[in-house]
C-alpha cells in the first residue's frame, strides 16, 4: 500500500490531530516545565535535558544539537521515514483513515530497499504466527511448549510469538509464491544460502520471538530450539541488517515503554521468555538486551523514559560477575541502578513458574539492592581475607562510584561503602579524586565528553543585550526579535491607537517597508510573509514550521522556541509580579520595530560619518551633512518614541 499524494484533506486532518507532546512522548520521557516539556534529546547524547517540547506551539526544539520541528518532522527524523511513511505512521496512531492505492508490480520494484526489509519481516512474522496457531506441528510442538510454561494466549499474541516448521524452506517457498524477492529474504537473514547455493530457512523447528523497533515495526527475530541435542544452538538470532542492529534494540521495549514511563522504572532481564513471564505477571515495565551484552545505546533507550533501572538476575555467580561492567555503563549514563538476585539458580521466568506472580513481586520488592552495595558485597566475598584482592576491590568499587555524575549521590555511596569495606572515608575520597583527575585530563581535549550545561528557569523573554545599541553589535538580535514577534503575534488584531480592523502581521510588514534585513534567511521569511499577504492570506506559525524550505522551517522553529521558562510556582515562591508581554502588545510590537529601526539608523549614521570624513568636495559635503542631520532627526524621533511610549 502507498499514500496517494493528492489526498490533502486527509493529510491536513492528520497534521491537525497529531499532538507533538504525544508523538514525541512515545520516544522521549518528558517532564513538564512551565508551559513546555523537557527531556533528553534522542538525536544526540546528553545527560542534562536540553530537548524542549512546546504543546502550545506544536513544536520540539533541542538547544543542544539544534534539531527542531513538528510532529511530522520528528517522526521523519527519528525513524528515518519518508514523508508518506511519516503521515501513515501518524494516521495509524490517531486512527485516521487515509485513502490508499493498491501496490502495482512496477511500484513494488521501486520501493525503498529498507522498506522492503520491513515488509518481508512483517510477512515472516505473520507466517510464523499462522504456523503456531493453525498447523498441527505448530500446535503440538510450539504452542504446547508455551502452555506448559504457563504462558496465556493473550501474552503470546501480544508479543506476536510464532513457530517455524521443520521443513527446509517452508518460509522461503511461501514468500516467493507470494511475490516477495529472494534478495530481501537473504538480506534480513530469514533464509540462508550455503556454499553449494542451496536455500534453507534460518529458524527451522524453532519457536519464534519477533523483535520490534521503537514504533512496533518488526525488524528481526529470535528463535529457540525445543530439541535437547547439545550440538544444536539453543538460540539463533537475526543477523545485522539495514533495519536490525542488535546493540540499538531492547526486546519488549515497544510493549513496555508506556509502563516504564508510568512507573518511572525499568526492569532489565536476560531473555525473551523472562520478558514475557514478568510482563504476564503484571509487571509490564520490563525489557531484555536480546542476547547481547548491554550497550550504551540500549541504556540511552531506557533513559528516554526513566532514570531508574532494576536488574533481575539469576543466581549464577559467573554471570553476575560478567554483568558488572554493563552496570558500570548504566551508572555512567546517570541512571540509578538496583539489582535483584533469584535463589537456587532461578531466573525470573522459572521463579514465576515455581512460585507464582505474587511471590515474584514480593521477592523483587524485598530484595532490591543498590548496585554499588551489591557489587561491593560480591567482590568482597570473592576476595575473602586476601589483602591484595581486597585492595583491588576497593579500587574497583571507587571506580564505579566515580562514574556517577551526581556528586551528592557519589558522596553518599562513598560514606556507606567505607563501612562495608572497613576503610576510612577520606582514603576512598582520595582515590575517587585521583580517578576523576585522570579522567579529566583525558577529556580535556575532547569537548564531546564534557557535560551539557545546566538549564535554569529565568524569566521568559529576549536576551538581556537585545536592545543594547553598541556600534560593534550586529543587527542579528533585533532582526530575530522582530521576527519572533511577527510569527508569534502576527495573527492577532492590533488593539491600540483606536485600530480594530488591522492584524499585527500586516502592521509590522508595513512598518518594515523601509528596512532591509542582513540575515538572508530572515529576508526570505519577510518576503514569504509579504507574498502571502498579497494573496489575501494571513500566515501563522504553522505555515513557517511546516514550510517546504527547510532553512525557513528550521529558523522559524529556532526563533519561536526558548529554553527558558518560568516555573509554575515562581510567583508564589518569590512574591514577584513578572510582566507578561501579551498584556501590552503595543509595547512588544512597537518596541521590536523601533529598536530594529534605531539599530539600522545608527549603522547608517556611522556610514554617513565615514563618507563625510572622506569627502573633499564642499558641495557634496553639504549634501552629506544634510543627509546626516536628517538621520539624526529620525534617530531623535525614534529615541523619543521609545522613551515616551515603550518604557512607560
Amino acid at each position: 500500500m502507498f499514500l496517494s499524494h493528492d489526498k490533502k484533506e486527509s493529510i491536513d486532518r492528520v497534521l491537525e490531530t497529531a499532538r507533538v507532546e504525544e508523538v514525541v512522548g512515545d520516544f522521549v520521557y518528558l517532564k513538564k516545565r512551565g508551559t513546555s516539556m523537557i527531556g533528553l534529546c534522542p538525536f544526540h547524547g546528553e545527560k542534562t535535558p536540553s530537548f524542549h517540547v512546546s504543546p502550545a506551539k506544536g513544536i520540539y526544539k533541542c538547544f543542544g544539537c539544534g534539531e527542531g520541528g513538528d510532529s511530522l518532522q520528528f517522526i521523519m527524523s527519528h525513524e528515518k521515514y519518508s514523508y508518506p511513511e511519516a503521515i501513515k505512521y501518524l494516521a495509524r496512531k490517531y486512527n485516521i483513515e487515509i485513502e490508499e492505492t493498491e501496490v502495482t508490480p512496477e511500484y513494488q520494484a521501486e520501493v525503498d530497499r529498507k522498506e522492503s526489509l520491513y515488509v518481508i519481516s512483517t510477512f515472516a512474522a505473520q507466517f510464523f504466527a499462522d504456523n503456531l496457531w493453525n498447523t498441527d506441528e505448530g500446535k503440538s510442538i510450539g504452542l504446547s511448549y508455551f502452555k506448559e510454561r504457563g504462558f496465556r494466549e493473550e501474552t503470546l499474541k501480544k508479543f506476536e510469538i510464532g513457530y517455524s516448521p521443520e521443513e527446509w524452506s517452508a518460509l522461503n517457498d511461501k514468500a516467493l509464491s507470494e511475490g516477495y524477492k529472494q534478495e530481501f529474504l537473504e538480506e534480513t537473514g530469514l533464509v540462508i544460502k550455503n556454499d553449494k547455493g542451496r536455500i534453507y530457512d534460518r529458524f527451522r523447528t524453532r519457536v519464534i520471538f519477533p523483535i520490534h523497533n521503537f514504533t512496533g515495526r518488526i525488524i528481526g527475530f529470535g528463535g529457540r530450539t525445543l530439541k535437547t541435542d547439545k550440538s544444536v544452538p539453543k538460540y539463533v538470532n537475526s543477523p545485522e541488517s539495514d533495519i536490525y542492529h542488535k546493540s540499538n534494540v531492547l526486546y519488549g521495549l515497544f510493549q513496555a515503554k508506556k509502563a516504564i514511563r508510568d512507573m518511572d522504572n525499568c526492569f532489565l532481564v536476560e531473555g525473551y521468555a523472562d520478558v514475557m513471564a514478568v510482563h504476564q505477571a503484571g509487571v509490564e515495565n520490563v525489557v531484555a538486551s536480546s542476547g547481547t551484552s548491554l550497550t550504551t545505546e540500549q541504556i540511552k533507550l531506557i533513559s528516554r523514559f526513566t532514570n531508574s533501572v532494576c536488574i533481575l538476575y539469576d543466581g549464577d555467580a559467573a554471570g553476575i560477575k560478567a554483568s558488572l561492567r554493563g552496570l558500570d555503563m548504566i551508572l555512567e549514563e546517570g541512571l540509578d541502578v538496583k539489582v535483584v538476585l533469584f535463589p537456587d539458580g532461578h531466573d525470573p521466568d522459572s521463579y514465576i513458574q515455581a512460585y507464582g506472580a505474587s511471590a515474584f513481586k514480593t521477592h523483587v520488592e524485598k530484595n532490591k539492592k543498590d548496585f554499588i552495595f551489591y557489587k561491593t558485597e560480591i567482590l568482597l566475598q570473592d576476595a575473602a581475607n586476601d589483602p591484595i584482592k581486597k585492595a583491588g576491590v576497593i579500587r574497583d568499587v571507587v571506580e564505579s562510584i566515580a562514574k556517577i555524575p551526581d556528586a551528592i549521590k557519589a558522596s553518599v555511596f562513598l560514606r556507606e561503602c567505607s563501612s562495608l569495606l572497613n576503610m576510612e572515608e577520606r582514603i576512598l575520597i582520595a582515590e575517587l579524586n585521583k580517578i576523576r583527575l585522570t579522567k579529566a585530563k583525558k577529556d580535556k581535549n575532547n569537548p564531546q565528553n564534557q557535560p551539557s550545561p545546566e538549564f535554569f528557569e529565568p524569566e521568559d523573554g529576549p536576551p538581556p543585550d537585545l536592545f543594547e545599541d553598541k556600534p560593534s553589535q550586529t543587527d542579528e538580535h533585533q532582526e530575530k526579535e522582530i521576527l519572533r514577534v511577527l510569527l508569534t503575534y502576527g495573527h492577532q488584531l492590533v488593539n491600540w491607537d483606536d485600530m480594530t480592523d488591522t492584524y499585527i502581521g500586516p502592521y509590522i510588514i508595513t512598518n518594515l517597508s523601509d528596512v532591509s534585513f542582513l540575515n538572508p534567511v530572515y529576508t526570505r521569511i519577510i518576503s514569504y510573509y509579504h507574498d502571502e499577504l498579497e494573496k489575501g492570506k494571513l500566515p501563522t506559525e504553522k505555515d513557517f514550521i511546516q514550510h517546504p524550505d527547510k532553512e525557513i522551517s528550521k529558523t522559524a522553529i529556532s526563533i519561536i522556541s526558548s529554553p527558558y521558562h518560568l516555573s509554575e510556582n515562581w510567583y508564589t515562591m518569590h512574591n514577584i509580579n513578572v510582566n507578561d508581554e501579551t498584556q501590552n502588545l503595543k509595547s512588544t510590537v512597537m518596541g521590536a520595530i523601533f529598536h530594529l529601526k534605531k539599530k539600522k539608523v545608527s549603522a547608517m549614521l556611522i556610514a554617513k560619518q565615514k563618507e563625510l570624513q572622506q569627502e573633499k568636495n564642499e558641495a557634496n559635503e553639504m549634501i552629506l551633512m544634510k543627509e546626516y542631520l536628517d538621520l539624526k532627526e529620525v534617530e531623535k524621533y525614534i529615541s523619543h518614541y521609545l522613551g515616551s511610549v515603550i518604557i512607560k
